[in-house]
């Protein structure tokens, strides 16, 4: 269906799954709620119906969503993400701050919800108990 990366690398892999066009998309309109399929199509302006129906079936194959039935004439789906779907939550926020810093023109910004100003991203390490920056990539 389409290229893959055959690098043994995280990154690669990942992109395999949620790399496609639209895929990433998708998934993040059903993390705000947007969970039918003309919910969805409506959010995201210029996705045709049978790509998106394509993605949708694509997310569902590899984990990342769970379909339900809700209505059998016509038959209509309701999507909700998986935990694995759920756990992208971390990539679409590091988008956003991304996006925040380095776009031309930002559109949204992450903020703490109770006072409002905007908040950045950190690394915890559970074994010491501490908010780290000292950071390294290793072998598994």
């Amino acid at each position: 269906m389409k290229a893959t990366y055959s690098l043994p690398c995280n990154i690669a892999q990942s992109l395999n799954i949620i790399g496609d066009r639209w895929t990433l998309l998708i998934a993040h309109e059903i993390f705000v709620g947007h969970t039918t399929f003309n919910e969805i199509k409506k959010a995201l302006d210029g996705i045709s119906s049978n790509l998106l129906s394509d993605r949708l079936k694509y997310l569902e194959e590899t984990g990342l969503i769970t379909s339900q039935l809700y209505s059998d004439h016509p038959p209509r789906y309701e999507y909700t993400l998986t935990e694995s779907g759920r756990d992208l939550e971390h990539v679409f926020n590091a988008l956003i701050q991304w996006g925040r810093l380095h776009l031309p023109k930002c559109y949204k910004k992450l903020i703490h919800a109770e006072c409002g100003h905007e908040v950045r991203m950190a690394y915890y390490c559970p074994h010491c108990q501490t908010i780290t920056t000292d950071l390294k990539v290793a072998e598994v």
